[in-house]
């Protein structure tokens, strides 16, 4: 009896994915719920695990084959018998070495140490490529395997982070960003490289850009810019964070401090936290929301992904903190779940992480609102105990971009000035003021 692995339902509005890598090959033995190959979609990677434990059978998809959702893409026969664990065969010089130490000296195992030591020789004389072949090359998804050839890495340095250890794309990706040596230019080269590489942009990379175009081309989108002064949340963050960090296990960094600020502006100006939806008669109308569900924007290897803060208003910072890190970290690892990336009714990016002096985010559809943090840089700007006196402060560029057609200039500019004076008096983010 076989059971056919099939592609399962992912969302409401995912109807493909990508064979991104088979983690079992035809006729191995897969358990029940072992992981048999990964998908990636427009929105996240995600595994197929086996439904039965038996051999699996030929693969019905190659790896970067589009797929939808029902495909059956190989199956499991449930009938095999489970093989039983095999002993490790010995190398051939262990073999070799071994009858040495036993006094053996036939024929046949003189040819073998001396086949295996040309071997090895020739292995030794012959230098490695950028994607190095063998054991390591084959333990590398299909995409990996080609970044690395356009990166000039050897993948025999690369520490694979994938299921049994397999390099990923990702892996290549963090090798390449740490420094990561490539090759040497081709012999008889000269003059700067002139490569030109062309490769298909990934389901999730599509996502995001045709959401991105979205936003521009259906939503009367304006930003509107402010500056606050971080000196207050530095110098208190500085008092508290090492008991901080002994207490709750986190380090209290910036993110809580706008996540607070975010929902008090939120609560003054709630046309920033709405939707305009249609209604059952397909007309325009207005989504309100009495809870705050925070997108935070993270930087993958793969693309941009927003997971979501779920009820914001109610966390306490500690929560917050948590909350992004874990969400961040599984973003980055691909181990994310779609419900937790849908949802949010407003979101915050933070360019400043990469230096961003100013920018204009756009919006996250269907949200009205994005808050664009930015680098911290010490100005002079004039002191606001001291009329006339100049200072210099750590200040922060803030930027709101918003939908016009639900939000009125005069909202948006009173929720950025909720959100400064809350950054800027962080007491009374604490009191709940």
């Amino acid at each position: 009896m076989a059971a056919d692995v099939v592609i399962p339902t992912i969302g409401e509005s995912v109807t493909e994915g990508v064979i991104a890598a088979w983690l079992k090959q035809p006729g191995d033995w897969v358990e029940r719920d072992e992981t048999v190959v990964e998908l990636e979609t427009d929105k996240v990677t995600m595994e197929v695990p086996a439904p039965a434990a038996g051999k699996l059978g030929e693969h019905a998809f190659s790896e970067g084959d589009t797929v939808e959702v029902g495909a059956v893409i190989t199956t499991v026969d449930e009938s095999a018998e489970k093989p039983e664990p095999a002993e490790v065969a010995s190398s051939s010089d262990s073999s070799a070495a071994e009858a040495s130490k036993a006094g053996e000296s036939s024929a046949s195992a003189e040819q073998g140490v001396a086949a295996n030591d040309a071997a090895r020789a020739q292995k030794a004389s012959t230098p490695s490529g950028p994607s190095s072949s063998g054991s390591t090359a084959a333990s590398a998804t299909p995409l990996a395997r080609k970044l690395a050839d356009d990166h000039g890495v050897d993948l025999g340095h690369v520490t694979g982070t994938g299921a049994g250890g397999r390099i990923r794309e990702q892996d290549v990706l963090a090798y390449v960003q740490a420094g990561g040596n490539g090759s040497p230019p081709a012999a008889g080269r000269s003059g700067p490289a002139r490569d030109v590489t062309t490769e298909r942009m990934s389901p999730l990379r599509k996502r995001v850009a045709s959401r991105l175009v979205e936003a521009q081309q259906t939503a009367a989108m304006l930003t509107t810019f402010n500056e606050c002064d971080m000196s207050a949340v530095m110098a208190l963050r500085s008092r508290h964070k090492e008991a901080f960090g002994d207490r709750h296990g986190v380090n209290l960094g910036f993110m809580s401090f706008f996540v607070k600020a975010v929902v008090r502006g939120l609560r003054a100006q709630p046309a920033v936290n709405s939707f305009i939806v249609e209604d059952d008669e397909g007309k325009p109308a207005v989504q309100s929301h009495d809870y705050c569900d925070i997108s935070v924007a993270v930087a993958s290897p793969k693309g941009l992904v927003v997971p979501v803060l779920r009820n914001a208003e109610s966390l306490s910072f500690a929560e917050i903190e948590a909350g992004i890190k874990d969400l961040a970290v599984r973003a980055r690892d691909g181990k994310i779940a779609l419900e937790e990336m849908s949802g949010g009714t407003f979101t915050i990016t933070n360019g400043g992480i990469f230096g961003s002096l100013m920018s204009t985010p756009i919006l996250n559809p269907p949200q009205s609102g994005i808050l664009g943090m930015h680098a911290i840089k010490r100005r002079a700007v004039e002191n606001p105990d001291a009329s006339g006196e100049v200072v210099i402060r750590p200040m922060m560029y803030l930027a709101l971009s918003y939908d016009h057609r639900i939000v009125d200039g005069e909202g948006a500019v009173k929720f950025l000035v909720a959100v400064k004076e809350a950054i800027e008096d962080p007491e009374t983010l604490l009191l709940d003021l």
